[in-house]
């Protein structure tokens, strides 16, 4: 099994629609990328903590790619919006890849590279790519939020891109 640390947007949405691809074993979501220890949603939606919501994804590499789960990412959110995703607005709330080793860089930088060429989107993509550090479980309430409310709030969907992925 493979782990994946992404952030785009509100984390409910994006695990939502994560959860449902073949090959994602589980999901958490939690916060990554900041400076503060011991991350909790009070601190973060703050802004100041540099933490982003984001997914922790266990995946199966045999069944799903590094790459491929990329792909999907892309899909699922609005990769152009500097810090905002639908009515979220914060560096909270940013698009970003958190590697854990130079193969998921590497792989990032190429998907990033191929999304920018497809034409899909109309502005530059804004996703950061920076290094794994730790990852903060976020508070029960927030795990599957959308499975425990299904009229829950969202900003996420899953667009019919066509983003260059050859399979």
């Amino acid at each position: 099994m493979e782990q994946a640390y992404l952030a785009g947007g509100c984390f409910w949405g994006l695990e939502e629609l994560m959860r449902q691809i073949p090959g994602v074993i589980s999901t958490e979501v939690g916060y990554c990328g900041g400076d503060t220890a011991d991350a909790t949603y009070e601190t973060v939606k703050t802004g100041r903590t540099g933490h982003a919501e984001s997914l922790k994804i266990l995946f199966d590499p045999e069944r799903l790619s590094y790459r491929h789960l990329l792909f999907e990412f892309f899909r699922m959110h609005n990769p152009t919006t500097l810090n905002r995703q639908g009515n979220d607005i914060g560096s909270q709330y940013r698009s970003a890849i958190f590697y854990t080793d130079q193969d998921q860089k590497d792989t990032a930088l190429k998907v990033i590279e191929a999304v920018e060429s497809s034409g899909e989107w109309q502005a530059s993509v804004t996703t950061e790519v920076s290094p794994f550090r730790a990852f903060y479980r976020a508070e029960e309430y927030h795990q599957k939020y959308l499975v425990k409310h299904p009229h829950g709030y969202t900003c996420h969907h899953k667009r019919n891109l066509n983003l260059g992925e050859s399979p």
